[in-house]
């Protein structure tokens, strides 16, 4: 059986080191090779063609972030970020990388971690980010959507006779912050159905990923509260369920809880869209983002079952084609979108609630 060839990419000797040693202790891995730069980073990827990269996003000559954006756009390869950093500004980078293309996140060692879990840890994700088939992804596909997917939407969304949607639901895991960022694109800045949105992503990293999102479209974001209202269509925003809590809708309110994982995830997507199939059922528009395992697919088909409007992405557009698939085979998604037509369907579904609301006094 072939060896996992990994990339490691690191400015500081001793984290290398460190990340080289644990990597090679696994019979499974084999380092193929060392950067200490960006620009270095690049030229072993070209030559080397490894299954793996493990990056920093400090570097020297060219930041991880634009080593990303090469790599996916030229040589395409799972990215694993190795990064020490939680304040905002880090953070923000992380982000970016991710919706860059980089495939997962993980903390750097401190070197006071005890035992053999921090590597154990780092080895898995690389198996498991080894797996992956990542797809040439280019920054400017991401460029800002929205006339694009309004033409036709208003007579398309009066005229399909079904109940106008009061609430838009999101879930995704795996790659899902590039593929939140072109939907949040595509949306127009007065559109007019609330969106309700969970993303699996490590707690370390997801102090500061509303207020990122919030900089990448017109739209508002933050994360919910305990107990506030459901919004109403009209009041256009995107609420997002902390790291760590359970985001659901219990009659007419949202709520965070502590209870206990589902499919190994809190928050889990499968606990929003059950709450809104008996709050909302045929009033709430769903979609299954790209991601690994299956978290929110019998929850898709508990929509469905309710009259919602379904919607899985598709294979060819998903970073990991798992929760979609696990959805699409139980027969819980009405479509199957790629991922540059989700934001039309959705402006097209919304018009009838636009058109509502605004008949209203």
């Amino acid at each position: 059986m072939a060896k996992i060839r990994v990339l490691v990419v690191e400015d500081s000797l001793t984290t290398r080191k460190h990340l080289v040693e644990a990597l090679s202790a696994d019979l499974e891995i084999e380092v193929a090779g060392e950067a200490q730069d960006g620009k270095q980073a690049i030229d072993l990827c070209r030559t080397l063609r490894p299954d793996v990269m493990t990056l920093d996003l400090m570097l020297p000559v060219m930041s991880g972030l634009g080593v990303t954006e090469y790599v996916m756009a030229y040589c395409p390869t799972p990215i694993l970020i190795v990064s020490a950093s939680l304040n905002r500004g880090e953070l923000y980078k992380t982000y970016d990388a991710l919706a860059a293309g980089a495939v997962d996140v993980l903390e750097k060692p401190s070197g006071e971690e005890s035992g053999d879990g921090w590597r154990e840890k780092l080895i898995s994700t690389v198996k498991i980010v080894a797996r992956i088939r990542v797809i040439t992804h280019i920054r400017a596909r991401l460029a800002p959507a929205a006339g694009r997917a309004a033409n036709g939407a208003a007579a398309a969304g009066a005229a399909n006779g079904r109940r106008a949607p009061r609430v838009i639901a999101i879930g995704a895991s795996t790659g899902g912050p590039g593929a939140i960022v072109e939907i949040l694109r595509g949306l127009p800045k007065d559109f007019a159905v609330p969106i309700l949105l969970v993303l699996h992503i490590g707690a370390p990293f997801s102090a500061s990923f509303a207020d990122w999102l919030d900089r990448q479209s017109e739209l508002r974001v933050r994360e919910a509260r305990d107990g506030e209202p459901l919004p109403a269509p009209g009041q256009a925003g995107v609420i997002m369920a902390p790291a760590g809590r359970h985001l659901e809708v219990q009659q007419e309110r949202l709520r965070l809880t502590d209870g206990a994982e589902r499919n190994s995830c809190r928050p889990s997507v499968d606990v929003l869209f059950e709450s809104l199939a008996r709050e909302r059922g045929a009033e709430t528009v769903a979609c299954l983002l790209t991601g690994m395992g299956r978290d929110g697919a019998a929850g898709l088909l508990e929509l469905r079952r309710a009259g919602a409007r379904t919607i899985a992405q598709d294979q060819g557009s998903s970073v990991v084609f798992g929760m979609p698939r696990e959805a699409i085979e139980r027969g819980a998604a009405e479509r199957v979108l790629a991922l540059g037509e989700i934001a039309p369907a959705l402006v097209t579904v919304a018009a009838a609630a636009g058109m509502e609301s605004k008949r209203k006094p």
